[in-house]
């Protein structure tokens, strides 16, 4: 059994992040003891509530209106990634919704579901595949990133200054969170996993908790020995 709050304790986000971003803040949620093959149906409905909750949100103005979607945007340009062509996954699920949200397997549908109802940016990785703890660095650019092309795996690297999350044996989510790599990515065999719930201005800490809070619950229904940890980080 991974010790969840010592692999919670050791994560990190760099100073020169929250120099670029002072309001950011990330909920950490780690969770051990999921079931594979649970959560089909909890899964469905999840995405059926983000579907209409997306399109309510979406009825009357764009998606780049939606305050937390707009924050993000400006984060992408400050750090020199174009969000029109680079989008945060908040914005992308929400422009997704109108059409039917993306079916990965149970957990990563829970999780995409969380983050159009809760409109935070969210992510999830394989803690079994981790090498040493989660990250938040400005890249070098030498930094090697897994990904796919065209179904051909290849090795990426970062843009100098890009901000990325990383582990000790390369990048696990380019741009804050925009594509997640395939080393750490969720499967329908994971039994351990990390989830990552970025904030800024004006999401309120209130907010961002509730959200943590809807997500744990949710993994809670997938599995009898489902334990979790979370650990908040911020400016100060």
């Amino acid at each position: 059994m991974p010790d969840l709050d010592g692999f919670l304790a050791s994560a990190y986000v760099d100073p020169a992040v929250f120099a670029l971003r002072p309001d950011y803040r990330v909920v950490l949620v780690a969770v051990d003891g999921i079931e594979p093959g649970r959560g089909v149906d909890l899964a469905d409905d999840l995405r059926a509530r983000a579907e209409a909750s997306a399109a309510d949100a979406l009825a009357d103005v764009p998606v780049t209106d939606v305050p937390h979607v707009a924050a993000w945007r400006d984060a992408y340009r400050a750090f020199g990634a174009k969000p029109q062509r680079t989008r945060n996954s908040l914005e992308s699920l929400m422009r997704r919704a109108a059409t039917g949200l993306p079916r990965v397997n149970p957990l990563t549908d829970v999780y995409n579901a969380i983050s159009v109802l809760h409109r935070v940016p969210l992510g999830g990785e394989d803690l079994a595949r981790y090498e040493g703890a989660p990250r938040l660095v400005r890249a070098t650019g030498a930094e090697p990133f897994d990904t796919a092309v065209d179904g051909e795996t290849v090795v990426e690297h970062p843009e100098p200054g890009e901000v990325v999350w990383a582990d000790e044996a390369g990048v696990t989510c380019r741009r804050w969170n925009w594509r997640q790599g395939r080393r750490t990515a969720l499967t329908g065999a994971t039994t351990a996993a990390v989830f990552i719930l970025d904030a800024l201005a004006p999401m309120t800490d209130d907010a961002l908790h509730a959200a943590a809070d809807d997500l744990t619950a949710q993994l809670r229904m997938l599995g009898p020995e489902v334990t979790a940890s979370r650990r908040l980080i911020a400016a100060d």
